[in-house]
């Protein structure tokens, strides 16, 4: 249907206004196939766009456009969808004039993860690990097969590096003392009802970070971060946030 010899002028399309990530991961799609396919980019990574918005423009050989066509939307889709609800967990934050940080997880699409981590970052977010090597969490599993919060934190000090940081995720305040009293230097507080939070938060005060995790969403996250914790750990941002609905629309010849 596509001679080889046709070529092509389009235009990538937000359908939906969001914050924009990957352009170059799209333009990188089409170049792929064919480095002849010029992308001449109309907008940036971090820039908020409203639907309508043309994002980049594509011309050259007709048969490599059509085919990356997809790859390079659903990249673009995907990442600018976690920017784009980045956005709105940071802005709910900022509205409520509390200073917590949003981060992301390693709750990442295999084989994504640096992209994904990208994209929080695009929408104004932070990142957490990129890899258990980065630093130890140790969270309530490892605290069961360990026989509780002391003798995991003993035996991870034991192990590791003076410049290693040690995180321990706590579900009570129990929990959390103990934690504090071994000195690490971050706490990951799970899904603690805010009035208990408020409290974890004003215990661990200037002893360790805070981070809030459990179901955080936009509609509660103001409310979070009001409780005075540094940072609030968010996993569906990459693993389930919406995609963006973006175009490639093709100009009649």
């Amino acid at each position: 249907m596509v001679p080889p010899e046709l070529a092509a002028e389009a235009r990538i399309v937000a359908r939906a206004g969001g914050r924009i990530a990957g352009l170059a991961v799209a333009a990188a799609a089409f170049g792929l196939l064919d480095p002849a396919v010029e992308v001449e980019l109309r907008a940036g990574d971090g820039a908020d766009v409203e639907a309508g918005a043309v994002l980049a423009a594509v011309r050259g050989p007709a048969r490599p456009i059509l085919s990356a066509e997809r790859t390079a939307l659903n990249f673009l889709g995907h990442l600018s969808g976690i920017a784009t609800a980045t956005r709105e967990m940071v802005a709910a934050i900022a509205a409520a004039g509390a200073a917590a940080r949003v981060v992301c997880t390693r709750k990442t699409t295999p084989g994504l993860r640096a992209l994904e981590k990208y994209a929080v970052r695009a929408g104004g977010g932070a990142n957490h690990r990129f890899g258990l090597d980065d630093a130890v969490l140790i969270k309530d599993n490892h605290r069961a097969v360990a026989g509780g919060v002391r003798p995991a934190i003993a035996r991870v000090r034991a192990r590791v590096g003076h410049l290693v940081k040690v995180e321990v995720e706590v579900d009570t305040l129990e929990q959390l003392a103990e934690a504090l009293a071994a000195g690490v230097d971050a706490v990951l507080l799970d899904n603690m009802p805010l009035d208990i939070l408020r409290r974890a938060v004003a215990l661990a005060r200037g002893r360790a970070i805070t981070e809030a995790s459990g179901g955080i969403t936009p509609a509660t996250a103001a409310a979070v971060a009001s409780t005075g914790v540094d940072l609030l750990s968010v996993g569906w941002l990459t693993h389930s946030a919406p995609s963006l609905d973006v175009s490639l629309e093709v100009d009649p010849a």
